[in-house]
């Protein structure tokens, strides 16, 4: 009978337990290492197929349209200017004159008295020798048809016997005929014989602003041609009495006032915006002040444009009187009853009636001292003058007067007819 030692058997049983547990931990151990190790390989490599099976959408960036490219104002003056310019011509004015030559003579009238006490004695004395052609004035105007319709001012053209020549900006010389001459405004339409020409654009005068930029393009003193002034509308509706060297004084309204500048010989050229499109028509320029200037509403000249391109002349209705619009002061100082209104009044000579002979006015029965208060019930006032409101019409149109005649208001009705 074999015997085993307790304690021996005790140590067996705790290393085999050891042993176990170790075997058991490796084999766990692997295998759980293992699944691990293939798993994570595996989800990827199926994701992976998964998305590649999948159509592939690309995000399409399209490109931002490039901004506008912002122009300075420098940059708009030099452009208008440019543009403007071919189009921009001067009118000379020109006239036969006689040519006087000096020579000395005898100052008695060759008396035999005076000879023999005087024979040496001889004086300056001047006789004509033929005549010349010279340049006697000088203009701005512009071109507004493709077939040579020129707009300028009145006045550079009203001398009815001179010869009128427009040099345009290639230096070249036209012939130029004058078509018509506005009898109210300082507007006149000159024709050269030349085709495709550039007109300027024309732009729309009621929609100037105070403040905005203006150019001005012209022949400055009638000496620097294309000379460009810039600067700002500076007034507007603005009411001026202008005159020069041979020509009567004139009263014009509604003008643009700027201080861009207008020189002698400048009248008649453009005034433009920054768009390049003309506003005004240069007029006047008031003497000893600093960068006062005017010019003709273009929407005025417009209609004169479009008279000459249908009829070959200007037309305007006409009433036949002279007036001064009423104010504050001429009530007070006149003892008036009224403070607006026309009133029916001669000129400063015999000749300027009140009321034209054979007028629509005169066969209504207008007289002098009327005072004319409304126009088919327009009131009439500075804003709204009477010349204004029958421009506004067209000849053979009938208007009704509002009069105050001796004190009693009375409605005359009144038929336009042709200013003559």
């Amino acid at each position: 009978m074999s015997s085993e030692n307790p304690q021996d058997n005790l140590k067996q049983t705790i290393l085999i337990s050891v042993l176990v547990s170790f075997v058991t931990a490796l084999v766990v151990g692997f295998v759980s290492g293992g699944a691990g190790s293939f798993a994570f390989p595996y989800w990827l490599k199926t994701e992976i197929g998964r998305l590649s099976e999948q159509p592939i959408i690309k995000e399409i960036v399209k490109p931002s349209a490039p901004e506008a490219a912002v122009q300075t104002q420098e940059e708009l003056i030099v452009k208008v200017v440019k543009d403007a310019s071919p189009s921009v011509v001067s009118v000379i004015a020109t006239k036969d004159l006689p040519v006087v030559e000096q020579y000395f003579g005898e100052p008695f009238g060759g008396d035999e008295f005076f000879r023999q006490f005087f024979p040496e004695f001889q004086v300056p004395q001047y006789r004509q020798k033929g005549t010349e052609k010279k340049e006697i004035g000088s203009g701005t105007g512009f071109i507004v048809s493709s077939d040579g319709l020129i707009v300028t001012n009145k006045h550079v053209v009203s001398d009815t016997e001179a010869e009128y020549t427009v040099l345009t900006n290639d230096e070249k010389k036209y012939a130029a005929k004058v078509l018509a001459r506005d009898p109210v405004q300082d507007v006149a339409i000159l024709k050269i014989e030349k085709t495709g020409l550039t007109p300027l654009r024309l732009g729309d005068s009621d929609k100037v602003q105070i403040g905005q930029t203006v150019i001005t393009i012209g022949n400055a003193l009638g000496e620097f041609r294309n000379t460009v002034g810039v600067g700002v509308v500076s007034g507007l509706s603005r009411s001026i009495v202008a005159s020069g060297p041979g020509t009567p004084a004139e009263s014009i309204e509604g003008v643009i006032q700027t201080d861009a500048a207008i020189n002698p010989g400048n009248s008649g050229g453009p005034l433009l915006n920054l768009n390049g499109e003309v506003i005004g028509v240069n007029t006047a320029m008031v003497s000893g002040a600093q960068s006062i200037g005017f010019a003709l509403p273009i929407n005025k000249a417009k209609k004169d444009i479009e008279d000459v391109k249908q009829t070959g002349k200007i037309i305007y209705p006409f009433l036949g009187i002279r007036y001064v619009l009423i104010t504050q002061q001429l009530k007070e100082k006149n003892n008036l009853s009224v403070d607006y209104g026309a009133l029916v009044t001669r000129g400063e000579t015999r000749e300027e009636l009140a009321v034209t002979p054979g007028s629509p006015a005169d066969k209504a029965g207008i007289l002098e001292n009327d005072i004319i208060l409304e126009i088919d019930g327009i009131k009439i006032d500075k804003e709204r003058t009477l010349a204004k409101i029958i421009q506004d019409h067209k000849v053979g149109d009938e208007i009704a007067l509002k009069i105050l005649s001796k004190g009693a208001e009375k409605t005359v009705k009144v038929k336009l007819e042709e200013r003559k």
